[in-house]
């Protein structure tokens, strides 16, 4: 009778730079793509944030960081992944709660963001930054149940400028205008933010009072010249103020701030429509038309790519470059797609394809370099 073998010995440790070799791999990927986001580069973020996430599956603040990325282009869904991986995190980022709450308002669950911010703020009941939250959340499904919630947070904290504002919109969005307005003019006394002159510019709108909104709108720019939905709003009052020329030039501003929204473009054909400029209303109507398409594609493309990362960390590279490929053929301008193919077909062993994958994307983003 053959003898039963001996119970092995431990096996030997993976050596201590084995071990660490992803985890510093997914560090120097997320500094570079911190380093990106600062140059305001973030699609080729995206890229190497996804890449990191992959190699660190529980590091919070990776995942945390790519469930923002990930949000500022809509695709929600897989946000509410990365948020959830965040705060699953060992320690979780701070903050990580809050953004998975929210995005899975966004994402249309707003039930399940609602519950879980209910349950913190039970929690801890005596904790504004709770009751925010929670307003937050039930911002769009729940109006009256959203004002209490702020109302509870300023209860506990009178100067959170934050509640207060968001408690005028709460108040503006279900037509109680004088009250809102109210509490706008407190929210500017503690804090005076450029969103808050803005909101109050567009309730004055509301309300017809044309000269005051352009005033709120000014003192918004004011605060930030950059701010191209305050000169959009501003243009759009001249408009109908009949300053066609001070229209025209706000405009032609939020044109320069936000060369990717049609809005301006849409207005600014208005505009020039009743200035007698038809050829130039021609060209803002068209300009505006390709850039309607070109979000729409753009946002095919970051679903697709989105739905793809996540079958690549799952281990499915045939599957995840299936997906990358249909992210390309919905808008071929889309970097990051052709990134994360280049890192599928290089998993299946076509390197000669991934190869010419990341090639396209770095044609198409210089920052996107092929992995080492």
């Amino acid at each position: 009778m053959t003898a039963a073998p001996a119970p092995a010995a431990q096996a030997p440790a993976a050596p201590a730079s084995a071990a660490r070799a992803p985890a510093a791999r997914a560090t120097d990927l997320y500094q570079r793509a911190l380093e990106l986001e600062k140059r305001g580069n973030g699609p080729a973020a995206l890229s190497l944030l996804w890449e990191a996430a992959g190699l660190a599956p529980r590091d919070g603040v990776i995942q945390d960081h790519l469930g923002e990325a990930l949000e500022r282009i809509g695709a929600l869904d897989a946000a509410v992944d990365a948020y959830r991986a965040a705060t699953e995190a060992r320690p979780a980022p701070r903050g990580a709660a809050n953004h998975l709450v929210l995005a899975l308002v966004k994402s249309g669950r707003a039930a399940e963001g609602i519950a879980r911010a209910r349950a913190s703020a039970a929690e801890t009941p005596l904790d504004a930054e709770r009751w925010f939250t929670l307003g937050l959340a039930q911002a769009d499904a729940d109006g009256d149940g959203a004002i209490d919630s702020f109302r509870r947070a300023l209860a506990l904290d009178r100067r959170h400028a934050l509640a207060r504002y968001n408690l005028a919109l709460a108040l503006y969005h279900a037509d109680r205008l004088e009250p809102a307005l109210a509490e706008l003019h407190e929210a500017l006394a503690i804090q005076p933010r450029p969103e808050i002159h803005y909101t109050l510019g567009i309730v004055y709108w509301h309300q017809g009072d044309l000269e005051r909104a352009a005033s709120a709108l000014a003192d918004a720019i004011a605060a930030n010249p950059a701010y191209a939905e305050a000169h959009l709003a501003l243009g759009t009052i001249g408009k109908a103020r009949g300053d066609l020329k001070g229209a025209a030039s706000a405009l032609r501003r939020a044109v320069a701030l936000g060369p990717d929204l049609p809005a301006p473009h849409i207005v600014l054909a208005q505009t020039l429509t009743l200035a007698g400029d038809e050829a130039g209303a021609r060209r803002e109507s068209l300009e505006a038309d390709r850039l309607r398409t070109r979000s729409q594609q753009s946002q095919e493309a970051s679903t697709w790519t989105a739905v793809g990362a996540q079958k690549l960390d799952a281990g499915d590279a045939a599957a995840a470059a299936d997906c990358f490929r249909r992210a390309t053929q919905a808008f071929d301008a889309f970097a990051p797609a052709h990134y994360q193919l280049g890192r599928a077909l290089a998993r299946l062993g076509q390197h000669d394809a991934a190869r010419a994958a990341f090639a396209r994307a770095q044609q198409l983003n210089p920052a996107l370099v092929t992995p080492r």
